[in-house]
């Protein structure tokens, strides 16, 4: 299977006055291209530093981060900010977008930075709204859309870039349970078609939708299992 991710011994410590925080403890993970999975753990079980890591949003104390053949683990600031850019579609809780701007815009930025044509970015933008059912919403601003909507317009701009990981970090966090149903069912579907995805969230309802589950606890892997549901079908 070829690796998106993988990680060898991968540890994060934080330094608070004189006491040291470990909230990695030697992480070993693989990945593979077209995976769906789901990062679970209760609170200070270092899932939130470890999504950090798997975003290049922070760098490790100790081991390698291998994302899609490149060693990111060493690499400095400015090249971590081209991985993120390129290599990386994030999809938040809070959504991040515009609120003056037009869906279409929104989902253009990342390809502004980029410096791609306003014409190339059109397209590719257009094509990515339509992907998540919004087509017919490129011109409304955030404030005019539903909350799921919004959330439409954030995986859309993640996948702009063509990313060879999608990082969903709590994307249901502030919609209903209709409304996170319909969420994750677009992310199946993307799944389907090749994307590879890693989603963190503390729900194990939302876990479930994942094909394969990574349970942390104190800063290590406690499990690491086939979803109950891909397992049958297999």
């Amino acid at each position: 299977m070829d690796p998106v991710i993988r990680t060898i011994g991968l540890k994060k410590d934080y330094h608070l006055g004189a006491e040291i925080v470990r909230a990695v403890r030697g992480v070993d993970l693989t990945i593979g291209r077209g995976e769906f999975v789901a990062i679970m753990g209760p609170s200070g079980s270092g899932k939130s530093t470890f999504m950090n890591l798997l975003g290049c949003l922070d760098t490790p104390s100790e081991g390698q981060y291998w994302l899609n053949g490149q060693l990111v683990s060493e690499q400095t600031d400015d090249q971590l900010a081209r991985v993120r850019n390129k290599e990386i579609g994030f999809v938040f809780q809070t959504f991040n977008l515009l609120p003056r701007s037009t869906s279409l815009h929104n989902v253009e930025l990342p390809l502004i930075y980029a410096g791609v044509s306003s014409k190339d970015r059109y397209r590719r933008a257009k094509e990515k709204l339509e992907l998540v059912g919004l087509g017919e919403r490129m011109q409304h601003k955030p404030p005019e859309l539903s909350g799921g909507q919004r959330q439409r317009v954030a995986i859309a701009r993640a996948l702009v870039n063509e990313p060879a990981l999608l990082l969903a970090d709590e994307p249901t966090g502030n919609l209903d349970s209709v409304t996170s149903a319909d969420i994750m069912q677009v992310l199946g579907k993307l799944n389907r078609e090749g994307q590879t995805i890693v989603l963190v969230t503390h729900e194990s309802d939302i876990a479930a939708h994942a094909h394969r589950q990574v349970h942390l606890r104190d800063g290590v892997v406690e499990s690491d299992f086939l979803t109950e549901t891909v397992e049958a079908s297999l």
